[in-house]
């Protein structure tokens, strides 16, 4: 049997929806989200992930491993210096499905995440190629940029966001279902990343999941936000 036919209003946002996501900054009461500037944004990030103790505001970060904290499971990195880190940061710019953000705190840059494998035909969208530096880490920062980004998803039309990761990255998993997110299984040998076999574990939300889960996942980010 046949899988009934969408509603016509369902099936008229794809038109509306660009392949690569339009270019939009989003506010919230910890982080903003805007699109990644090159000339910009680099230094900053660079500084906060390069594995060097820093500072911003109260905060600070003592000298750190920046592969276990920052980018073991990621494609790139570490980096040897900004122009590397530019580098790799570039064809994600440039990507035609794709919108880097980046995430400040403080008015400062602390990190990346990212509408990717964007398909309006078929109302999806992914968050990925997400990280942030140590500086970052147990703010809420990360919950809630996923907050804004999955609420931004849901108003322009898209009926499913995905969320995938290395399926031995226990921190992209605990946050994923944290987040609301279901898990839907592990697709083994998905990748080679830096020379190893990656299987990769898939999450998703749904538009109806989303008005029961958007309360939930901000009340989550608050309080992480709060938490010492």
């Amino acid at each position: 049997m046949s899988a009934p036919t969408l509603p016509a209003a369902v099936l008229a946002r794809r038109a509306a929806l660009p392949a690569k996501p339009a270019p939009v900054v989003l506010t919230g009461s910890v982080v903003e989200l805007r699109p990644l500037e090159l000339d910009a944004d680099v230094d900053a990030l660079y500084a906060v992930a390069s594995g060097a103790a820093c500072r911003l505001g109260a905060r600070s970060c003592d000298a750190y491993d920046p592969d276990e904290r920052v980018w073991r499971y990621m494609s790139g990195g570490p980096f040897a210096d900004p122009a590397a880190l530019r580098g790799w940061l570039a064809p994600q710019v440039a990507a035609p499905d794709g919108l880097p953000l980046a995430v400040l705190l403080d008015g400062a840059p602390v990190g990346a995440a990212c509408f990717i494998a964007n398909q309006p035909a078929h109302l999806k969208i992914e968050l990925g190629t997400i990280w942030y530096g140590p500086i970052a880490q147990g703010t809420g920062a990360s919950a809630e940029a996923t907050y804004l980004m999955l609420a931004h998803a849901f108003a322009l039309g898209y009926r499913r966001v995905e969320w995938k990761c290395d399926a031995r990255n226990e921190r992209s998993r605990r946050a994923a279902l944290a987040y609301g997110f279901t898990f839907e299984g592990v697709q083994d040998a998905h990748y080679i990343i830096k020379g190893r076999n990656r299987d990769t574990a898939w999450f998703r939300m749904l538009d109806s999941e989303w008005p029961a889960l958007a309360p939930k996942l901000r009340t989550y980010a608050t309080t992480r936000a709060t938490t010492p």
